[in-house]
């Protein structure tokens, strides 16, 4: 075939007597006796995921697989937090030189409104700046009993540290902010917190830390999360004297990707180089809040990307919180759009679109919404997969849209068509935006082989900027849903376009 998509990555593969996620095809999976006998724990139900212990988990997966119940299975693994302690002696020196940077003295925080969701480690309840601080919420119960419990109580005080003349004060001081205690670094227990928060309605997830490599199950958690409303931000890592490896959840799409920057607005030495990459925010010689144990002072100093991404979820919830009008989508375009650029001219892989700017994004033009976000493949538009109703393009039908190579990088459209009834299709586009139409049978748009040979039914790949468009005939006797694939051209790195569908008799 003459055009490409993405090749399929994949997970590492569970090790022999590790603890083990398994999620369901089934939504009665979880009545099977090998997994009920097993104590297996419901990690998400909104992803059907149960986690197993080590122990069991051979026979368990076996048997799911015997079953025809075990759509995945993936290692429990643990998540590398992204800080560590600044060599400065005082931890309130220097001071949070971070609020003039981001423009946070420019403009008025406001009162409580779209929350903020820490998951890291437990935050410490009984600091000055949180025993009695309002609108703060723990989602499940918070554990500090060690040092090395100290980083979710400094990554909260970057975000809603409140002004009460202790200590230090946060991006958005007033944030209605919730506490997700992910224990033992698991990604069962990560899983488990985006899908407490997202329960909860809209708002914005911190994830300080990530996972080398790629992750199947992660990637739907926060593609769910993008459909119930929430935005999740990610520290891309503090890995760059390594070569800058690649971290999930900072490099999925529909991420809001933070790098660390300094004092004189220079990427930090640490902070990756990412393709993924969308902003950059402060990280060097970061004053923060640690429990008692981390420093009988109750405060510190701590470097890394770990503290860029909470300025960033707490401006973002300030933002949301006085543009409520905006969809998630259209937030993350005003985060990247309205960064202070510095470096390169335009988007780099060591800033990203540049540093955060408080004052003007919220100041910056609303861009046109992106319709039916997430849609990257079939899983997220089709029932009963990512989300239970799916999505489907009601025809005729006519729409602008966009996409990324990295934040957005497919367009998949679910459209019905009658039994021996026509689907016509075009996009159009300045830049180079192609065209693909799938059949019924179809699991995922990155196909290859005898499965693309029986479900690709048309493809346009046009140079440039002329139109392309597909057609296609339902043989059957029964009607079936067809999906069209807009991704986009070689070489192009975003796309806004036109897509018009019709389907008829003839």
């Amino acid at each position: 075939m003459g055009f490409a998509h993405p090749a399929a990555r994949t997970a590492t593969p569970p090790h022999p007597g590790a603890a083990v996620l398994v999620q369901l095809s089934d939504p009665g999976g979880g009545l099977s006796p090998e997994l009920r006998a097993a104590n297996a724990r419901l990690v998400s139900p909104a992803l059907n995921v149960w986690r197993v212990a080590g122990a069991r988990a051979a026979g368990v997966v076996a048997a799911l697989r015997a079953e025809h119940l075990l759509a995945r299975v993936e290692p429990d693994r643990r998540l590398v937090s992204f800080a560590h302690r600044s060599t400065s002696a005082d931890p309130l020196v220097p001071s949070e030189w971070w609020i003039h940077d981001v423009g946070d003295d420019q403009v008025e925080s406001p009162a409580p409104g779209v929350p903020v969701t820490v998951i890291d480690t437990g935050l410490d309840l009984t600091h000055p700046e949180f025993k009695s601080r309002p609108d703060t919420t723990a989602l499940n119960h918070q554990t500090v009993v060690s040092a090395d419990d100290v980083h979710g109580t400094a990554v909260s005080s970057i975000v809603g540290a409140p002004s009460n003349g202790v200590g230090l004060v946060g991006v958005y001081p007033q944030a209605a902010l919730q506490e997700w205690d992910f224990g033992d670094r698991s990604l069962s227990e990560i899983l488990a917190g985006i899908d407490a928060a997202t329960k909860r309605g809209r708002g914005v997830i911190n994830i300080s830390g990530g996972f080398l490599g790629f992750d199947t199950l992660l990637e739907q958690a926060v593609d769910r999360a993008l459909r119930r409303g929430s935005i999740v931000v990610a520290a891309v890592g503090n890995d760059r004297e390594q070569g800058s490896r690649s971290f999930v959840p900072a490099s999925l799409p529909h991420v809001l990707t933070v790098g660390a920057t300094d004092q004189n607005d220079h990427v930090a030495f640490f902070s990756n180089r990412s393709s993924a990459l969308d902003l950059a925010a402060p990280g060097v010689a970061m004053p923060v809040a640690v429990p008692a144990l981390g420093d009988p002072s109750g405060y510190s100093t701590f470097d890394g990307t770990s503290f860029s991404a909470p300025l960033v979820a707490g401006a973002t919830a300030w933002v949301w919180t006085l543009r409520p009008e905006l969809d998630p989508t259209q937030l993350q375009d005003v985060m990247r759009d309205s960064a202070r650029d510095v470096g390169p001219k335009g988007w780099d892989a060591d800033t990203g679109f540049g540093i955060l700017s408080i004052p003007a994004a919220l100041a910056a033009k609303t861009p046109a919404k992106d319709p039916q976000e997430p849609n990257d493949d079939i899983n997220l538009v089709r029932p009963h997969a990512v989300t239970a109703s799916g999505t489907r393009l009601s025809t005729p039908a006519r729409l602008q849209a966009r996409l990324d190579v990295t934040e957005d990088p497919e367009d998949v459209y679910r459209v019905w068509v009658p039994a021996h009834w026509h689907i016509s299709a075009g996009t159009h586009s300045t830049s180079n935006v192609n065209l693909a139409l799938w059949g019924p049978k179809t699991r995922t748009v990155y196909e290859r082989g005898s499965a693309l040979r029986r479900d690709l039914v048309a493809y346009s790949e046009r140079t440039g900027s002329r139109p392309d468009a597909v057609t296609g005939r339902n043989s059957a006797r029964r009607g079936a849903f067809y999906y069209l694939d807009a991704f986009l051209g070689k070489r192009v790195g975003a796309a806004s376009y036109s897509l018009k569908v019709s389907v008829s008799r003839r």
